[in-house]
């Protein structure tokens, strides 16, 4: 006989629990890894983007304020769609450290979660979080947040993306074309996917039988991609796979370059080194760097590391060569 108590039909780390009569459960007791590391070279403040939506966004800027206007970066984190927060320890310390290492003011907006709320609700978001810094621009010199008021080029935003971040990024320059004209006077530049979470009825090589991450293994990408998607879609729906076959063709959209960053023991990495190749092999401009032995969420996990300065390093290549 059946219990009458709803039973755990997914459980994503413990996050979040999806039980057989449908009710969900959050739970926001987290005993992180990591805890905030701060050394005082940034400052934030969190901002209200979306009134009916109840999202926030929060914004990062160098404690001592360079003579020349900051380049804004938006950071969308990651979480497979279904966990993660711009209040998590490990993407504030990202964050706080890309505000100063990089000399940049920081937006880093929530959105919305699957289940509760399935895809493409995460890329309407971060496109509302978008627009959000637009009416900002509009109002710089009567109105507005004050840290956004003057000293900030408009004109010089880029997009950086974790993991599922890094899937919304994709989505947004291929939604934003090159130049991003429905941004106006707001101007994406470029965008850089940190190992971006992307999927595909068919495994490739290194998520069939590449070793399971300290973090991550193949059952883990599969609940994410079976709570996020729209209801019935398999993983080749276009949310997931860039390249599926009711995706939009790429070779005739105009996209701003691309930056690719993975880590060479990632079990996603044959997926995002064919995402960069086939996106080459079109003529889109796009680079790629892998830092060996690294597994996924090393840079976001470890802000502060080592390979965390190389990484910021190659941001910053990337950011000064998409300006010039």
């Amino acid at each position: 006989m059946e219990s009458p108590h709803p039973r755990v039909v997914e459980d994503c780390l413990g996050i979040l629990q999806l039980f057989s009569d449908g009710s969900i459960s959050r739970t926001h007791d987290i005993q992180f890894p990591t805890k905030v590391e701060d050394d005082g070279t940034a400052v934030w403040k969190d901002c209200l983007y979306h009134n009916q939506r109840n999202l926030h966004l929060r914004l990062y800027k160098p404690r001592s304020t360079p003579a020349a206007a900051l380049p804004v970066l938006y950071f969308f984190h990651g979480g497979g769609f279904c966990v993660g927060s711009r209040t998590w320890p490990h993407h504030h310390t990202c964050c706080l450290r890309l505000a100063s290492a990089l000399q940049v003011m920081v937006v880093a907006p929530d959105y919305r979660l699957a289940p509760e709320h399935r895809l493409p609700a995460a890329v309407e978001d971060v496109l509302s979080s978008l627009k959000w810094l637009q009416q900002q621009a509009l109002l710089a010199d009567g109105g507005g947040d004050e840290w956004l008021r003057e000293g900030i080029d408009f004109g010089r935003v880029f997009v950086v993306g974790d993991s599922s971040g890094g899937n919304l990024a994709h989505h947004l320059a291929v939604e934003l074309r090159r130049g991003s004209p429905e941004l106006a006077p707001v101007r994406v530049r470029g965008y850089v996917l940190l190992a971006p979470f992307f999927g595909g009825v068919v495994k490739t090589e290194s998520e069939a039988q590449g070793p399971p991450e300290h973090f991550l293994n193949l059952e883990i990408l599969d609940r994410f991609w079976r709570l996020s998607l729209p209801s019935g879609e398999t993983s080749d729906c276009p949310f997931a796979n860039p390249f599926g076959p009711s995706s939009p063709i790429l070779n005739h959209i105009n996209l701003d370059p691309i930056f690719v960053v993975v880590g060479g023991s990632e079990i996603m990495k044959d997926r995002i080194v064919d995402y960069f190749k086939r996106l080459k092999k079109i003529g889109k401009k796009v680079d790629y760097v892998e830092f060996q032995g690294e597994q996924h969420g090393f840079f976001v996990n470890k802000p502060t590391s080592q390979v965390a300065h190389k990484v910021i390093e190659e941001i910053n290549n990337f950011m000064t060569k998409t300006f010039l």
